[in-house]
């Protein structure tokens, strides 16, 4: 029977962030097209390692004590040291452990990992952190039987650690088609269907969160602008400054999980501001775009590639301003955006097209097909 095991996230069913729910979709993908997947999860608190099952996905649960990013770590090689003692097939999302899965190729697992965004870049790192993820990146580039870029430019980046070409392979993540949403949902917040644009980021300078609320909140719009997210002006400064910044029209409504209630915060915005200055396919876009947001983004290669030539660009507070005006005040612009949006998503980022091409590649690896590279690269690494 062919066997995924998927390790790097906090488990399914998704409830954390966007390689969770790419695990979910990817795992009850390939057991519907007759695969066992097990897919480990990480439990907070001591105690024993358990398994259970759900929607056909085996799960194990690892339990660990600590917490913060001092628990993902011990989480991560409590993980791999328990998929080592197997001979399936492993897909590690992320690489900020990559250096775990030396014991993998110690083993002769063959094992696929998607290198995530240039997370040694973010702002948000301490020196500590950022010589860690560097590390990491590195360790990820050369211990990994095979890579999977999200983005081309991400492809580009793991191409610089002198890796071969056909070592990495590109495929983006995926969203849904967002045809329909109850109007109730947002109306509750304090929203009206078409008259308020959206923007989900955590609220750190390189999401541009400042620059956006500050270009909204120039002038008066007739629109609101809803911001998702987990804002502390009291402890931090960067979210004091973004709640200064607002006027009157900008609605700060907190972290929102409930996936009913965002689909249709999406499905039912005028547009979305996408600020993220770095990473590569970013989830929040895409499903922005497969909810049919005309979109705003900041400009730089990564957001260019994703959202395309529909979408409008900013660089500034100043220029988000202006895209701002030149789009609410014309309602065939944010049409035609629209329908370019739609269309790029529909050729790029539906979940069925991603799913396809990640088994493509999975099977190219199982190990009864796979054991001639792993022998050879076990000691050489030659897929540099």
């Amino acid at each position: 029977m062919k066997t995924l095991r998927i390790l790097g996230t906090r488990g399914v069913p998704a409830a954390h962030g966007g390689f969770e729910t790419f695990a979910e979709h990817l795992a009850l993908y390939l057991v519907a097209h007759g695969w066992r997947v097990v897919v480990y999860c990480q439990e907070d608190g001591p105690g024993p390692v358990f398994e259970d099952t759900w929607q056909g996905i085996e799960r194990v649960h690892i339990p660990v004590a600590q917490t913060g990013p001092k628990g993902t770590v011990v989480f991560d090689w409590k993980a791999t040291a328990h998929a080592a003692q197997f001979g399936d097939l492993c897909l590690t999302l992320g690489y900020n452990t990559a250096a775990f899965c030396a014991l993998l190729r110690m083993k002769g697992v063959p094992n696929l990992i998607n290198m995530d965004g240039i997370e040694w870049s973010r702002a948000k790192w301490g020196p500590v952190a950022k010589t860690w993820f560097w590390l990491n990146d590195w360790a990820g580039c050369w211990l990994g039987n095979h890579l999977v870029a999200d983005h081309p430019k991400i492809k580009e980046h793991l191409r610089s650690r002198w890796l071969r070409e056909d070592k990495i392979t590109m495929i983006p993540y995926g969203a849904d088609a967002v045809t329909d949403a109850h109007a109730e949902k947002v109306i509750v917040l304090g929203l009206e269907p078409k008259r308020y644009l959206t923007v989900i980021a955590r609220a750190e300078p390189e999401n541009s969160l400042l620059e956006i609320v500050k270009g909204f909140s120039k002038k008066p719009r007739g629109y609101q602008l809803a911001v998702l997210g987990n804002y502390d002006p009291e402890k931090n400064a960067y979210h004091r400054a973004v709640m200064d910044a607002a006027g009157a029209e900008v609605l700060f409504l907190g972290a929102i999980y409930d996936k009913a209630v965002v689909r249709a915060l999406r499905f039912h915005s005028v547009a979305y501001i996408h600020g993220h200055q770095v990473g590569g396919t970013n989830p929040s876009l895409i499903e922005a775009m497969g909810a049919g947001n005309p979109v705003i983004a900041h400009d730089n290669p990564f957001n260019r590639w994703v959202a395309g030539e529909s979408a409008r660009y900013f660089s500034d507070a100043d220029a988000c301003s202006d895209r701002l005006d030149e789009v609410l005040q014309s309602p065939s612009v944010l049409d035609e955006m629209k329908q370019g949006i739609l269309q790029r998503h529909q050729d790029e980022f539906t979940w069925e097209k991603v799913l396809v091409e990640y088994e493509a590649l999975l099977v190219k690896w199982l190990p009864d097909l796979s054991k001639r590279k792993m022998k050879s690269a076990r000691l050489g690494l030659i897929e540099r």
